[in-house]
């Protein structure tokens, strides 16, 4: 497991990682050789559901250790995502090294479905303003709202929703999607739109106060099909 990543601007994925590790003595080893590497992320729900693996990703590329004039400029992109004191360039035999993958192929399954993803696109992709929050976010639906959480299941339809759990499943700056179990119409997914991008916590807040008004009824003065449940 890498102490860090990140991706550069042309969508390279820099990793930290130990220099005892398999992959730095396997970069060391091949020097300037091709050296063909997966990367494997799995994404866990951050709550108590069944079935929480949300989707994994494969990477696929060709790795080769960080050397030179780029090694100042990987750290710092490093250091935005996550401190370390014992940084690669620090007196004496480093701790961790800094491994490039340059990505050829990427293959995604998740809760939208399976798909290739071309590499251009990823470089091209910026970070979902609520990526750094959606952990503490989901946990504090799960444990302080969910009866407002359930109450969503009203702006589905004709679904029935008695004798139903709620748990909100994964938040980004689209919508929330909610995973209901244990009712007469089975467990399924719905996913609630918000009716623009949200870009920062209050809006957030916003997007959510209206989305749990538009559950509650038309009398709250937010028509229910301002958002959709999928």
């Amino acid at each position: 497991m890498p102490a860090a990543r990140t991706v550069t601007p042309d969508g390279d994925v820099i990793l930290l990682v130990s220099a005892e590790s398999a992959a730095a003595r396997a970069a060391a080893h091949a020097q300037d050789d091709d050296l063909t590497a997966v990367i494997e992320i799995t994404d866990v729900a951050p709550v108590s559901v069944p079935h929480r693996i949300r989707g994994r990703a494969w990477l696929t590329g060709w790795l080769t250790a960080v050397r030179g004039s780029e090694r100042a400029a990987c750290a710092a992109l490093l250091a935005e995502r996550r401190p370390v004191d014992d940084l690669p360039g620090t007196a004496g035999r480093p701790a961790w090294v800094m491994l490039r993958l340059e990505v050829g192929e990427i293959s995604v399954d998740d809760l939208w479905g399976a798909e290739h993803v071309d590499p251009d696109e990823m470089a091209a992709a910026r970070p979902d303003p609520m990526a750094a929050h959606e952990a503490e976010l989901l946990q504090h639906l799960a444990s302080a709202h969910s009866d407002r959480v359930g109450e969503l299941c009203g702006l589905l339809g004709a679904r029935e929703a008695d004798g139903m759990t709620a748990t909100p499943l994964a938040l980004d700056r689209l919508g929330l999607r909610v995973r209901f179990t244990g009712g007469a119409a089975g467990s399924f997914d719905a996913r609630f739109d918000f009716p623009e991008p949200v870009a920062d916590i209050c809006g957030l807040r916003r997007a959510m106060g209206s989305l749990f008004a538009a559950a509650g009824g038309p009398s709250l003065g937010i028509p229910p099909d301002e958002f959709r449940g999928k």
